[in-house]
């Protein structure tokens, strides 16, 4: 088996098309893994951990940078941040942190939301976050409206095809919120997709907002965690919160030494994704039944013309395949690992089965 295969570890048992939460960790990041420096990140003493922190800090041009061990931890950390009980928090109907974060900022954080719907391009309407921050003259006085402190925004935009949203919609969403001194909140969990298909940096692409959390577990390939950066102030009050819901690792080095491998090659990474995910997009488009969204990141959707959708996907897993839903909206999402032979093997299977 081929050394620098992810699966030189491990006999592959199929190919997984789920997400990009799938990935297996390279050769490189395990021998980074396995050399690491650690020491005991509770008290800021793990080299690997400082390194990973001052590096993803440089790389996006923020102050400071506090690894977390999840996307979801690291956006819901940021909220309690951000905000105290009672406030309120605008977000889109369809954004992550409101449809698959288990309402923790609500639940746990006591912060309230007001929800504004997605547009099909990720965005939300500026005149309808304008008309939440002052439904009418005065209301920043009425003392029966939970206070606004906080936007979030989303890049790339998962729900809404993996679209990548350009720095002049934040730089207006910037605008508005800075006359009301409200802080943004960016879920960039694949904001690297977002910057290699709008060809910009980090830095450049998250310059408008005031905290931004990132995943080194999708594209980047890495076994576990994320980022979450921002001001100095800010990052403390994350890390205090992160003990406060018992997130602090000790010698978590040995989780930073992928992240660092996955961030110093995240371009190459991520255009291979992308790639793949246009094969991926062709080959479907020539399949009848299938109607392919326009792809523009690994995110691939498409809905299917079958009354049982999901006895379709459990077809595809008895042949070796991972994807699919009850639902007719599938995504499927190319990562490391996968090669075009299995774009080829999957597209195969997927016309005989919708068109036999």
């Amino acid at each position: 088996m081929d050394e620098n295969s992810p699966y030189s570890f491990q006999e592959r048992s199929h190919i997984e098309l789920r997400a990009d939460t799938y990935t297996l960790p390279s050769p490189e990041m395990r021998k980074a893994m396995y050399n690491a420096e650690v020491g005991n990140d509770g008290f800021r003493e793990d080299p690997t951990v400082n390194k990973l922190e001052e590096q993803s800090a440089e790389l996006f041009n923020k102050e400071s940078a506090v690894f977390v061990s999840s996307g979801i931890m690291g956006n819901f950390l940021s909220i309690l941040a951000h905000c105290k009980r009672g406030d309120q928090i605008i977000i889109g109907n369809q954004s992550h942190i409101y449809t698959n974060e288990l309402g923790g900022y609500a639940s746990l954080g006591g912060v309230y939301p007001a929800v504004i719907k997605n547009e099909t391009d990720g965005t939300m309407d500026l005149n309808s976050i304008i008309e939440e921050l002052d439904p009418y003259e005065g209301s920043d006085e009425d003392i029966h409206l939970a206070q606004t402190n906080l936007i979030a925004l989303e890049n790339t935009h998962n729900s809404c095809g993996g679209k990548a949203i350009d720095n002049n919609y934040f730089n207006k969403v910037q605008s508005i919120a800075s006359n009301k001194k409200i802080p943004i909140h960016l879920d960039g969990a694949r904001i690297f997709n977002a910057c290699i298909a709008l060809e910009t940096s980090p830095s450049e692409l998250t310059k408008h907002v005031d905290s931004v959390q990132f995943c080194l577990s999708k594209g980047l390939g890495a076994p576990v965690g994320s980022l979450v950066l921002g001001s100095k102030s800010f990052t403390e009050k994350v890390r205090k919160w992160r003990k406060t819901i018992g997130g602090t690792t000790r010698q978590a080095g040995i989780l930073a030494a992928a992240g660092l491998v996955g961030l110093n090659k995240y371009e190459e990474s991520i255009k291979r994704d992308h790639d793949l995910a246009k094969y991926l997009e062709q080959k479907l488009s020539q399949i009848d039944n299938i109607s392919v969204e326009p792809v523009q990141t690994n995110l691939v959707f498409f809905s299917i013309n079958s009354d049982n959708p999901i006895e379709i996907s459990n077809k595809l897993k008895e042949k070796g395949i991972n994807g699919g839903s009850d639902s007719n909206r599938w995504r499927f999402v190319p990562h490391y690992g996968l090669t075009k032979n299995d774009i080829d093997y999957v597209v195969k299977n997927m016309d005989e089965l919708i068109n036999q």
